[in-house]
């Protein structure tokens, strides 16, 4: 078996990220030494696009995607997507973007690239602080998602005040997706409290990953 090469590494606040190659195929993101993904598991990734999109029914549809990782979640909103639709990237990592138009371009047949597409080097949270009815779906496929950690009120994605944010940038009917490492039933009930109907997708995989769905009631 080929040993893996670090093709770049940039520094983060949350440590030194990777990415790492096997083969012509076959890679890595790593940070600070943890698997972030790779690129032989993204059934989930590509899941959370599609649950999102799927009943989205709307002309000129307009989304935005928290998180651009190897581009999976991106290469699978824009396949259900419209024609006219105009998808907005967030992601902080300027390298990330480089990444998912060179080396890893050949995974998504060159996401980045679709006309559709416009991307910004922005937190995600900030985004969606300014955004008031202008998406119709909000995807964030961001670390761990949910978990004990982001149980608190001010919590950036999962708080409850950011949740409010979310409910406010969305358009009638719209809809927030969350993709998340395990089952987080207090963020479910958070959830429901900002005013989203919410649906629970597990999903089959060698590890457990979860989808949450809220749609802006």
């Amino acid at each position: 078996m080929q040993p893996w090469k670090t093709l770049e590494s940039v520094p983060t606040p949350e440590g030194e990220l990777q990415l790492r190659q096997r083969g012509e195929t076959d890679f890595l993101i790593v940070i600070a030494g943890r698997v972030l993904m790779t690129s032989s598991e993204r059934r989930s990734e590509e899941a959370l696009a599609t649950l999102a999109l799927a009943k989205l029914g709307c002309k000129r549809p307009r989304v935005l995607v928290g998180g651009l990782g190897m581009g999976y979640t991106l290469r699978a909103a824009l396949d259900v997507l419209p024609a006219d639709a105009e998808v907005v990237v967030a992601e902080l990592t300027p390298s990330v973007v480089a990444w998912c138009k060179g080396p890893l371009a050949v995974l998504t047949n060159g996401c980045v690239n679709d006309p559709r597409v416009r991307v910004v080097i922005d937190d995600v949270a900030a985004v969606i602080a300014r955004a008031s009815g202008d998406y119709h779906a909000i995807i964030i496929d961001l670390y761990e998602g949910p978990n004990a950690a982001t149980q608190g009120a001010n919590d950036p994605f999962y708080g409850k005040t950011a949740l409010a944010r979310t409910h406010v940038a969305l358009a009638k009917g719209g809809v927030f997706a969350v993709w998340s490492e395990d089952a987080d039933e207090a963020f479910a009930r958070r959830f429901a409290a900002a005013g989203f109907t919410v649906s629970t997708h597990r999903l089959g995989s060698s590890r457990r990953h979860f989808v949450y769905l809220g749609a802006k009631s």
